[in-house]
């Protein structure tokens, strides 16, 4: 074959790989835009089956499954470097291997929930990647098999759907192997989420009936007994019915919340006039130090909450703090600053601080590192806070422990916006 000839082979073998990558846009079930700069270039696709090509500001509409335009014979790479950040818009996982398994493409949301970087991804075997037998791994088994799987079901530690696609050269031999990998972890552990809550909030639910019976027949006894058997229903028995009920109390906060009246109300009054007032008390009760941080441009902001929920959240802040304090002084930070459209309170403490090896896990409930505790109270805290369309995270080293609460203002543009809790 002369060299006309095999350039005339090359160019054909490129617009079929490129024919393949406009199929594979035509299937994607979202719209999106990406321009490149440099060669003066746009892709917007729409809903339909028609996508728009801009050549410097000029449109060209086309559809997708024909394509009129000759294109320029391109290296393989990069056709890849100009799909690249397209993938990227994906939600799905897209990984492109060589006919040796190397990864060479592999979009953000693959790196993302498979918890790499691209550099680590690139130019490696696709094993290095997914840390499974070759035998399990589906691009593998499409690069050997030459055969592509269609809506494969993965039931392994990443479950998904998984369809993998093969990209021929000009003398028919594989160039690339793409698999797309629709995870559904995040999926699936939702439903699991839902379905316990539900099922224990009903066992919680049947568990309060019989206590609620036991304490009233224990204070009828009560009235009725000596004084030491008096006194042990009173000090212990009763006690310890309503340490178990308040823990049922917490728990079903978490897992089905009840319906709370709010109010609307300013900073400076939750903060000076409500929460500063126990504040002090705990700080006088316990000898420690607590200072007052606020921007005067949040004072006169309001957001809409139940000052007593919310006053329960920084009670438990405090008592973690109080359990975390070591052999210095406590001291305790409350600043109040505008973040936005958002109030963001901040309560730091100089503790011992929290272990890197728990830390991830101290708003999971019933996670508690004391003898004594139900590990619901930051649990519970969190949950209030997101029913108040806020955000809580946790900053911890050596020198303490920083809550960060972040809750919407009510009148962020000096007009009324109210947040109704979530529930």
């Amino acid at each position: 074959m002369n060299d006309k000839g095999r350039a005339l082979n090359k160019l054909e073998g490129t617009e079929k790989e490129l024919q393949f990558y406009k199929n594979l846009i035509s299937q994607l079930p979202f719209s999106f835009s990406y321009r490149d700069a440099e060669m003066g270039m746009q892709l917007d696709k729409g809903n339909d089956e028609y996508y728009s090509i801009f050549y410097n500001e000029e449109i060209q509409q086309t559809k997708l499954s024909h394509i009129d335009k000759k294109l320029e014979d391109l290296p393989f790479i990069e056709i890849e470097n100009f799909l690249e950040p397209i993938l990227d818009l994906v939600p799905h996982h897209i990984v492109f291997i060589d006919k040796k398994g190397v990864v060479t493409l592999c979009n953000l949301q693959a790196c993302k929930d498979l918890h790499k970087s691209k550099e680590d991804i690139v130019g490696r075997h696709i094993r290095d990647l997914l840390q499974i037998p070759d035998e399990k791994i589906n691009l593998l088994e499409t690069l050997k098999s030459e055969k592509a799987i269609v809506n494969r079901e993965i039931l392994d530690k990443n479950y998904g759907i998984n369809n993998t696609r093969i990209i021929r050269g000009p003398d028919g031999n594989i160039q690339r192997v793409i698999g797309v990998f629709h995870f559904l972890n995040g999926i699936k552990e939702a439903e699991k989420a839902a379905l316990a809550g539900r099922i224990a909030a009903g066992i919680a639910h049947e568990i309060r009936n019989p206590l609620t019976t036991v304490r009233g027949f224990l204070q009828i006894l009560q009235s009725n007994s000596d004084k030491v058997t008096a006194d042990l229903f009173k000090t212990l028995l009763i006690p310890e019915i309503d340490r178990a009920n308040k823990i049922i109390s917490d728990f079903l906060r978490i897992a089905k919340p009840a319906e709370i009246t709010t109010e609307e109300i300013k900073v400076k009054e939750f903060i000076y006039d409500y929460l500063g007032k126990f504040l002090n008390s705990e700080a006088l009760l316990h000898n420690i130090v607590i200072e007052y941080e606020t921007n005067p441009d949040i004072l006169h902001c309001s957001f809409q909450v139940n000052r007593e929920e919310l006053l329960q959240v920084f009670i438990n802040l405090l008592q973690n703090s109080l359990q975390a304090a070591g052999s210095a002084e406590l001291q305790i930070q409350l600043k109040a600053e505008r973040a936005g459209d958002d109030i963001r309170f901040t309560f730091k403490d100089n503790g011992k601080g929290i272990s890197e090896s728990i830390i991830d896990h101290i708003f999971d409930p019933f996670f508690t590192t004391k003898d004594e505790g139900t590990g619901l109270g930051l649990s519970v805290s969190q949950k209030i806070i997101e029913n108040y369309n806020g955000t809580m995270d946790v900053f911890s080293d050596s020198s303490g422990t920083s809550f960060i609460i972040d809750l919407p203002i009510s009148n962020p543009e000096n007009g009324i916006n109210y947040h109704s809790p979530r529930r």
